[in-house]
C-alpha cells in the first residue's frame, strides 16, 4: 500500500511538471537523421572519403563574336572522363542560353500583372522579336559521325554509341550559335550593352557554350532545369579557348593569354610585363585616350585571342574596343597572381581608382581565411547593373554620372560588389558547391567572407550586410514570405535577405558570439582546404565545422538553416535578494520554503519591475546530513554564509519568444557606473527551450540589466531586453544611438 501511494505521488508530480513545462521541440537533438548517411565517398567527419571521386570535362573551344549582327558562332570538342564507378549510357549538357527561348519553362511559369501607368520598358521583352537560345547545329563523335541528342528546355542529352565504363573517357564535338542578349531589356547574366553616344558595344559573354552537367556520388546527374535563379553546377576541367573578335577589341577572359604578340601592340606588351612586377599600384596597359580613339575608328579586321585555363569549372570573357585595362601583381604565398580591371570610360574615374585595389584586397583576405588563391589572374570587368562571377573573371556595376561624379553610396556599392564577385572565385569556383540546389553555400558563405574583407580593408565605411543588426528588419517581417536557408533557389521569395544576408549573418554570429574567432577560423579554413577543387554538400560543411572545433553546433544549424525562427529573448523578471544579516534567523526545523523559490519564510511578495523597493531578504540554514548521502565530508556552512554576506543576488528570468535558441548575453550596469558583460552559451535552453531562470551573485549593486546590448544575436525586439522596465525608454534610445 505504501509503494502504491509513492507511485501515485510520483505520477502526480510528473503530471504537474508536464502541465507547467512548455512543449519540447527538440532544438538540441542531433542532426544525424536529417543528414545523409556517411559512406566511403563522404565521411562522418565532413571530409572526402577514401573512395571520393569526381568527373572531369576538358574543352577545346573556338568562337567568333560578330560585332555587326551581335551573334556568337562556336565549335567545341569535349573530352569527358568517367571517374565514377558507374557505367554511363548518355551524357547531360547544360544549354543555359535556352532560358529565354519561347518554349522554355521560365517564360511559361513566370507570373506577372498589369499596372496602370507602368513604364513601357516592362513590356519590352514580351513584344520583342528577338530569338534567344542555342541553335545546336551538330553533335558528332571524334570520327565525325553524328550522335543522337535530345533537347529538353535548358538540358541536352547526348546518347553514346557504347556505354562509357568506369575509368574511360570519350570525346565528342558540338557546333552551335546564338544571338547575344541585350541585357538592358532582358537583364541576363551574359549579354551586351550598347552605348548610343559612340555606337559601340561592351560584351560580357558567359554560358556561351554547351557545358557538361555534374555527375556525382550524391545524386547522379545534376540536370535540374535552369530557371534563371539557381545558378550553375559544373565539373572541373582544362580549357583551351580561341576567341575571334574585331581587331581593335580588348578581351578579358578566364585563364592566361597565350599569344599576346598576335593581339597586343608593342606598347601594350611592355606595360603588361611591367604590371607583372608592380606590387604597389596598378599599371595602365590600355589608356583611356587609346580606348576613346578606337571608339571612333571601329576596325573591320579580326584577331584571334587564345586562352588556356587549367582545373577550372567554367570559362567566360568580355570584349570591347571601349576597354581601358589596368593590372597589378599581388603576393599570395609563393604565387604572384595579377589583379586586373577592364572598364569603358563611362566607369572612370571611379574604376581606375578603386577596382583593381578591391581585387587585390579580396585575394589577400580570402586567402587568409581559406586557401592561397591558386589561379594566375583575377579580373573585374565593368558592366551596367550587374554582379556576376566566373572563374578568374567577374562583371560588376558601379557607374559614375556623366560628369564623373559619384556618391559615397555608389562607391561603397561598387567596392562591395567587386569584393563579393571576386570572392566567388573561392566559393563556388574552387570550393565547388551545387549552386542549383543550395544557394547559401556560395552566396551566403561568400557574403560572410566579403564582410570580413570589408571590415578589415575598408574600416571607415559602414557595412551592414552580414552583421546581426543588418538582418533584424528582415527577421521581423512576415513569416509567410520567409523560407528556411535549406530551400531550393527557385522556391525562395526573399532571395537576397535570406540566401545572402541571413546565411552571412549566421556565420558572423557563429564566429563572433558562439564559437569565437580562433575556433571558427581554424574550422572554416579546414573546410576550405578539404573541399578545394571538390564538390561539397551542406552536410560536409556542417560536419567539418564541428569536427575541427569540438563544438556541438547541431542546434545552430537546425535553428538558422532549417527553420524560420528568429531571436527574440525577453527579460521577463529580475528579483534582487540579500542574505538576512540579523541574528534572528529561524531554526532549521521551522523554515519552510516553496520549491523553486529562493526567498525563505518571512519574505513578502513585491512588484518586481524595478529596484526601488530594495532587496528581498532570505535565509540560509545549515545543511541537513541527508543531503550528503554516503559522503562523509562536509562543507563549511558558516563559511558559505559569511561569503554571501553583503552580496547582491539576482534571480533573472528570460523567455525565448522567437523560437531560435541562442546564447544569452547580459550587460550588468552597477551603481558605481561600471559595466560587466556576461555571455552564457545557448545550451542554457537545453532543458526548457522557452524560459530559463538563473541566479547570479554580484559584489556590487546593479542599477540596470540589458540582454544582447550590442545586438550580437539579431534580436528582433530589443525594447523588452531592458530592466528595470521604467528605464526602457531612455535606455532604448541610448541603445539605438550606439547601434
Amino acid at each position: 500500500m505504501r509503494r502504491l501511494i509513492l507511485i501515485v505521488l510520483v505520477l502526480l508530480v510528473n503530471f504537474a511538471w508536464a502541465q507547467e513545462s512548455p512543449k519540447w521541440q527538440g532544438k538540441f537533438e542531433q542532426l544525424e537523421q536529417a543528414l545523409p548517411t556517411p559512406n566511403e565517398y563522404r565521411t562522418g567527419s565532413g571530409s572526402p572519403g577514401p573512395k571520393y571521386w569526381q568527373q572531369q570535362a576538358d574543352y577545346v573551344i573556338s568562337v567568333e563574336l560578330n560585332d555587326d549582327n551581335q551573334t556568337i558562332n562556336g565549335t567545341e570538342t569535349i573530352t569527358y572522363h568517367n571517374n565514377s564507378p558507374d557505367v554511363l549510357k548518355y551524357l547531360w549538357l547544360q544549354l543555359d542560353q535556352n532560358v529565354l527561348s519561347d518554349d522554355n519553362t521560365l517564360k511559361s511559369t513566370s507570373t506577372s500583372a498589369v499596372k496602370d501607368s507602368a513604364a513601357a520598358k516592362t513590356f519590352a521583352a514580351q513584344v520583342s522579336d528577338f530569338k534567344a537560345g542555342f541553335n545546336i547545329k551538330a553533335v558528332k563523335d571524334a570520327s565525325g559521325k553524328g550522335l543522337p541528342f535530345t533537347i529538353n528546355n535548358t538540358m541536352m542529352r547526348v546518347d553514346l554509341p557504347q556505354p562509357l565504363k568506369s575509368g574511360e573517357k570519350v570525346s565528342f564535338n558540338v557546333d552551335w550559335s546564338f544571338n547575344i542578349v541585350d541585357r538592358s531589356i532582358y537583364g541576363q547574366r551574359s549579354g551586351l550593352e550598347f552605348f548610343p553616344e559612340d555606337g559601340n558595344y561592351v560584351y560580357t559573354i558567359a554560358q556561351f557554350f554547351p557545358r557538361m552537367c555534374v555527375y556525382d556520388d550524391y545524386q547522379g546527374w545534376q540536370n535540374k532545369q535552369f530557371l534563371g535563379r539557381g545558378e550553375f553546377t559544373l565539373p572541373f576541367g582544362n580549357y583551351k579557348v580561341r576567341i575571334t573578335v574585331p581587331a581593335d577589341h580588348i578581351i578579358a577572359a578566364t585563364g592566361v593569354l597565350q599569344n599576346p604578340q598576335d593581339v597586343l601592340t608593342k606598347a601594350e606588351i611592355e606595360r603588361f610585363e611591367k604590371a607583372k612586377k608592380s606590387f604597389d599600384k596598378p599599371v595602365i596597359i590600355v589608356t583611356q585616350s587609346e580606348a576613346t580613339a578606337k571608339e571612333k575608328t571601329k576596325s573591320k579586321q579580326k584577331k584571334t585571342w587564345e586562352y588556356h585555363a587549367d582545373n577550372v569549372r567554367d570559362f567566360a570573357f568580355a570584349s570591347s574596343r571601349k576597354f581601358i585595362w589596368d593590372a597589378q601583381a599581388v603576393r599570395i604565398g609563393n604565387k604572384t597572381p595579377l589583379a586586373m580591371s577592364y572598364y569603358p570610360k563611362e566607369g572612370n574615374p571611379l574604376w581606375e581608382q578603386e577596382s583593381t585595389k578591391a581585387v587585390k584586397n579580396t585575394l589577400e583576405v580570402y586567402s587568409k581565411f581559406t586557401i592561397d588563391y591558386p589561379y594566375p589572374v583575377a579580373i573585374s570587368v565593368h558592366a551596367a547593373s550587374i554582379g556576376m562571377e566566373y572563374p578568374m573573371i567577374c562583371f560588376n556595376f558601379g557607374r559614375p554620372k556623366k560628369d564623373g561624379t559619384y556618391t559615397p553610396q555608389l562607391k561603397q556599392g561598387m567596392i562591395g560588389v567587386i569584393v563579393h564577385e571576386v570572392g566567388h572565385n573561392f566559393f563556388p569556383m574552387i570550393i565547388n558547391n551545387d549552386e542549383r540546389q543550395t544557394t547559401w553555400m556560395d552566396e551566403g558563405v561568400n557574403s560572410f567572407v566579403q564582410l570580413m574583407t570589408e571590415l578589415e580593408r575598408y574600416p571607415d565605411i559602414d557595412w551592414s550586410r552580414g552583421k546581426p543588426s543588418g538582418i533584424v528588419q528582415y527577421m521581423k517581417g512576415d513569416k509567410n514570405l520567409m523560407r528556411p536557408l535549406m530551400t531550393n533557389s527557385e522556391q525562395v521569395i526573399q532571395f537576397g535577405p535570406e540566401q545572402y544576408a541571413k546565411a552571412a549573418t549566421a556565420l558572423y554570429i557563429l564566429r563572433e558570439t558562439v564559437m569565437g574567432p580562433q575556433l571558427f577560423d581554424a574550422a572554416f579554413k579546414e573546410y576550405a582546404q578539404r573541399w578545394a577543387f571538390k564538390h561539397p554538400k551542406p552536410a560536409d560543411f556542417f560536419r567539418t565545422m564541428e569536427d575541427a572545433s569540438a563544438v556541438d553546433l547541431d542546434w545552430f544549424w537546425k535553428g538558422w538553416f532549417y527553420t524560420t525562427d528568429v531571436t527574440d529573448q525577453t527579460l521577463e523578471q529580475v528579483k534582487w535578494f540579500k542574505l538576512r544579516n540579523d541574528k534572528s534567523k529561524p531554526e532549521s526545523k521551522n523554515v519552510k520554503t516553496k520549491k523553486g523559490d529562493l526567498a525563505a519564510q518571512g519574505t513578502t511578495d513585491k512588484k518586481y519591475d524595478n529596484f526601488s523597493n530594495g532587496p528581498e531578504e532570505f535565509s540560509l540554514i545549515e545543511t541537513d546530513p541527508q543531503f550528503y548521502g554516503e559522503f562523509r565530508s562536509r562543507v563549511d556552512d558558516k563559511g558559505i554564509m559569511a561569503k554571501l554576506e553583503n552580496k547582491n543576488i539576482y534571480e533573472v528570468t528570460i523567455s525565448n519568444k522567437g523560437g531560435l535558441v541562442m546564447p544569452v548575453i547580459i550587460e550588468w550596469t552597477y551603481k558605481d557606473g561600471t559595466k560587466e558583460l556576461e555571455k552564457i552559451p545557448a545550451e542554457i535552453w537545453r532543458i526548457n527551450e522557452q524560459k530559463v531562470t538563473k541566479v547570479f551573485v554580484k559584489d556590487k549593486e546593479v542599477t540596470n540589466i540589458m540582454v544582447d546590448p550590442n545586438l550580437e544575436t539579431a534580436d528582433v525586439n530589443i525594447e523588452d531586453n531592458i530592466f528595470p522596465k521604467v528605464q526602457r525608454d531612455s535606455k532604448f534610445d541610448e541603445f539605438k544611438k550606439k547601434n
